[in-house]
């Protein structure tokens, strides 16, 4: 009904109270201070964004034994206070096995409209997931190690990307900042021509439009939305649509033991005959977790797939940001490597992967 009235397009209304919608921006700004009923609207935004009215996009079904966490709750004043007073939605914390707090949005905020089995988009949280889809599909051998060229895809021929080592794209050192533009750096081209997000788009049109002809210029690290979809449409090659999904199956139904379903959203652009998919997914807060659990579970016992974690991790570059605001994932961390943000303030000595989205 909300569309079907033309909501999304009029004025939004919470109650009696007119919603900021920062110019009908699909999202809150970055630097807003939105009060509760515009958090209202853009929660129930974010929960039900209708992805395109098409399903295009790579389901992968809740397992048929979804891993049980164990609880040994405590209580934290803190964090209780912080989940009244803030925007935040769900926190959870592991600790040696278990799971030890555990909140969730109190019903006064935003209770009401989130719980166990809301879908969180990923955001750039995505980015972090296909590299551990990268992974598996190299210990699978469907890709070769980090520093195997890609030079087998047709579409990148032409391209700066063509011949370049996955290690340099998933650190974001592909020397493509020249073709970003200047204000959003990170999800826009900048030729005017072509004035649209990076993640609407399907490989093979940006390849053949805005990069054709494009040159490679330097290794600076680079943060932008392509270099992911670039890698995960990579992967697909590499298996075939049918390949894929089994990929993905193994990897979550099977050995992340999701509870609930999930997909990965597919561009706007995206049809039978250029597909690609990306990296923003939907998964529950629970299955967020179990996915980091298996990340910590390969890490710890040295699994193939560990070492490809301790590979990236060792092969990090450093950013070129400011560290002056610690509370930014961006900011906060010193290192990038192969799509995680890693060396948090103050834990330079601790192996720490962040996985942060806007």
């Amino acid at each position: 009904l909300w569309y079907y009235n033309k909501c999304d397009k009029d004025k939004k209304i919470v109650g009696n109270y007119k919603v900021n919608t920062f110019n009908n921006r699909s999202e809150i700004p970055e630097d807003a201070n939105p009060d509760y009923q515009t958090l209202v609207y853009y929660l129930w935004l974010y929960l039900n964004k209708n992805w395109n009215g098409k399903e295009k996009y790579s389901k992968i079904k809740s397992s048929e034994n979804p891993y049980e966490f164990q609880f040994d709750l405590r209580e934290d004043k803190y964090v209780k206070k912080q989940m009244q007073k803030t925007a935040l939605l769900s926190y959870l914390l592991y600790e040696d096995g278990k799971i030890v707090i555990d909140e969730l949005s109190p019903p006064e905020r935003f209770g009401k409209g989130f719980n166990n089995e809301s879908t969180h988009h990923s955001q750039s949280v995505g980015k972090s997931i296909v590299s551990y889809v990268l992974g598996h599909a190299i210990c699978k051998g469907y890709v070769g190690g980090i520093d195997t060229q890609i030079n087998d895809w047709p579409i990148l021929k032409g391209t700066l990307y063509d011949n370049q080592k996955i290690i340099d794209i998933i650190n974001m050192r592909a020397g493509d900042k020249n073709y970003f533009s200047s204000k959003d750096s990170s999800n826009r081209f900048k030729n005017p021509k072509f004035d649209t997000s990076v993640t609407n788009r399907t490989m093979e049109s940006v390849m053949q439009n805005e990069l054709k002809g494009s040159k490679k210029s330097g290794t600076k690290h680079h943060y932008n939305n392509l270099l992911p979809h670039l890698i995960f449409n990579y992967i697909a090659f590499k298996t075939g649509e049918e390949g894929f999904q089994k990929l993905l199956d193994d990897i979550f139904r099977k050995k992340v033991g999701i509870e609930h379903g999930m997909y990965f959203v597919e561009p706007e652009t995206s049809e039978p005959g250029d597909r690609s998919t990306h990296s923003t997914f939907l998964a529950t807060r629970y299955d967020y977790l179990r996915m980091s659990k298996a990340m910590l579970d390969d890490w710890q016992n040295d699994t193939c797939e560990g070492k490809y974690l301790k590979s990236i991790f060792e092969r990090k570059v450093k950013k070129k940001y400011d560290y002056s605001n610690k509370k930014h994932a961006f900011t906060n961390t010193k290192s990038y490597g192969g799509f995680f943000h890693l060396e948090p303030s103050g834990m330079k000595k601790r192996h720490i992967f962040v996985m942060d989205g806007y």
